[in-house]
């Protein structure tokens, strides 16, 4: 069962994420990046395949500069509706703190030559480890790779952006973030707790 090490690996009467269920989408395949201030703050990269999110946690976030190879570690399945979620998980809970969508859209593979279907030539490429693919993002657009890293961990990837009319020197995923953004007032509040609370 895909969604088995999530399940296992969450408290459901203590958190709001989904329970581990499969769906899929209509019509084309969605992309989602959820910014994570967890132990430390990342970004998990998650793709539609098979009913759930194939789902990369990018320490350093993604980029649109073709220079930056961003480390990518693979990590469990997600159910489907994970695309939606935002908010805090509580401490002492798997993957705690402040999860917001930082960016989703839809993505296809490619090769658009191939004669399987979309999903079948993005798992084909996800099992071989190399994965090509188009994202059609807000803020992520064109073409990008995934691809595994031989003699290092099983679950070690490069996340690449191609060249192409989207590529931008020196990106910065932090600077691209929204103002009001819930992680990095959670963030600055674990920085410098409120220690003015007034004395009786």
């Amino acid at each position: 069962m895909a969604l088995k090490d999530y399940n296992t690996k969450r408290k459901f009467n203590e958190t709001t994420e989904p329970e581990g269920k499969t769906k899929k989408s209509k019509d084309k395949l969605i992309f989602v990046i959820q910014r994570h201030a967890a132990s430390r703050l990342h970004y998990d990269f998650r793709l539609e395949m098979e009913g759930v999110l194939k789902s990369w946690a990018v320490p350093k976030g993604p980029s649109l500069d073709p220079k930056d190879k961003r480390l990518a570690m693979m990590v469990e399945d997600h159910p489907y509706d994970y695309k939606d979620f935002e908010g805090n998980i509580p401490e002492g809970n798997y993957g705690a703190g402040q999860v917001e969508i930082w960016d989703s859209g839809t993505y296809e593979p490619l090769d658009n030559n191939s004669k399987l279907s979309d999903e079948k030539e993005l798992l084909k490429e996800l099992h071989a480890g190399s994965l090509k693919f188009i994202l059609h993002g807000k803020k992520l657009k064109g073409e990008f790779a995934l691809v595994k890293m031989k003699n290092t961990e099983e679950n070690s990837w490069l996340l690449i952006k191609h060249k192409d009319d989207f590529a931008e020197s020196d990106y910065d995923a932090e600077e691209n973030t929204a103002k009001n953004s819930q992680v990095t007032k959670f963030l600055e509040e674990k920085k410098s707790p409120n220690v003015s609370k007034k004395r009786p």
